[in-house]
């Protein structure tokens, strides 16, 4: 169980750095569990002194197919995202939730989602949602078949970097990596974090990250 603290502050007295948690987790169906495992990572990070902790692309959820993808997602304000709320009050802590299958508000009328990565500061409050805007089409023989854009709505828009206790945060998602305009854009906008929570598949990561 976190220590009930009051919500950090924006930034660390001089000297003293921010610490950072960055959690890896393997993602299935089952909402619940997934929910408990990052939970319990989340409450590590912070009784260990974290001041803000990343999860990544996927921390809700990965569905066995498309159909189940797209039944499981939830809005922003739904009961996932409250639950998340709730603990990075409980644990004082700023949470960057790296993938988060959103359904919006022409949920009714495209029946597609969105790849959101959300960011909410210790008291809860949802500061930023970015869109993933690059969704990843791949085909690789033998290995690989991927079609985000066959149930994902691109974004449309680059958000700027967040302040938070470790620096100005430039939001991103994983396939983003490939598309070095982005990253251009949020360091010229103050950058001084690039993050990109992925889900990659092994072929695939091996192929983008060095």
């Amino acid at each position: 169980v976190c220590r009930r603290s009051p919500p950090r502050a924006m930034s660390c007295p001089p000297g003293q750095k921010a610490l950072v948690a960055v959690a890896q987790v393997t993602s299935t169906p089952e909402k619940e569990r997934n929910v408990a495992l990052c939970s319990s990572l989340v409450r590590e990070a912070a009784q260990r002194g974290a001041a803000i902790v990343f999860l990544p692309e996927g921390f809700d959820y990965i569905g066995g197919d498309t159909e189940q993808t797209l039944s499981l997602a939830e809005g922003l304000d739904g009961d996932i995202m409250g639950r998340y709320a709730q603990l990075a009050r409980e644990c004082g802590v700023w949470l960057s939730l790296g993938g988060f299958h959103e359904r919006a508000q022409d949920w009714a009328t495209t029946g597609r989602i969105y790849n959101c990565h959300a960011v909410l500061d210790p008291t809860g409050a949802l500061v930023a949602a970015y869109r993933k805007c690059h969704l990843c089409d791949v085909e690789l023989e033998g290995s690989v078949t991927m079609k985000e854009s066959s149930f994902t709505n691109p974004g449309t828009q680059i958000l700027p970097p967040i302040s938070t206790p470790a620096g100005k945060l430039g939001l991103s998602i994983c396939y983003d990596l490939r598309f070095p305009e982005l990253s251009l854009a949020l360091r010229g906008a103050g950058a001084e974090i690039l993050s990109f929570p992925s889900a990659f598949t092994f072929p695939t990561g091996s192929a983008h990250w060095e």
